[in-house]
């Protein structure tokens, strides 16, 4: 979800419950559950974003890991090729 989103969802949840007619402990009450149902969602929200990096930062280490696998293998099979290794004959 988009912050300015949250925000302005926050306020509107606030104003709404400062200006129904219910008691004050009525009113506290209920902005108290919205504001820990808006802390839920940031936390949730958070949690996603998380795991879609995690997943992105794997899946790119996992790409980085074959690149520098196959880089190996072709300086290995070039050392075959050529019979040398370093510049020295084997």
């Amino acid at each position: 979800m988009n912050k300015n989103f949250l925000v302005g969802l926050g306020i509107g949840v606030g104003l709404g419950m400062l200006l129904a007619p219910m008691s004050g402990e009525e009113t506290r009450n209920n902005l108290r559950e919205r504001a820990n149902d808006l802390a839920d969602q940031a936390r949730e929200a958070v949690n996603q974003g998380r795991d879609r990096f995690n997943r992105g930062f794997e899946q790119v280490k996992g790409n980085v890991q074959n690149m520098a696998s196959n880089l190996g293998s072709s300086a290995n099979e070039s050392t075959s090729a050529t019979g040398t290794e370093g510049g020295r004959n084997l």
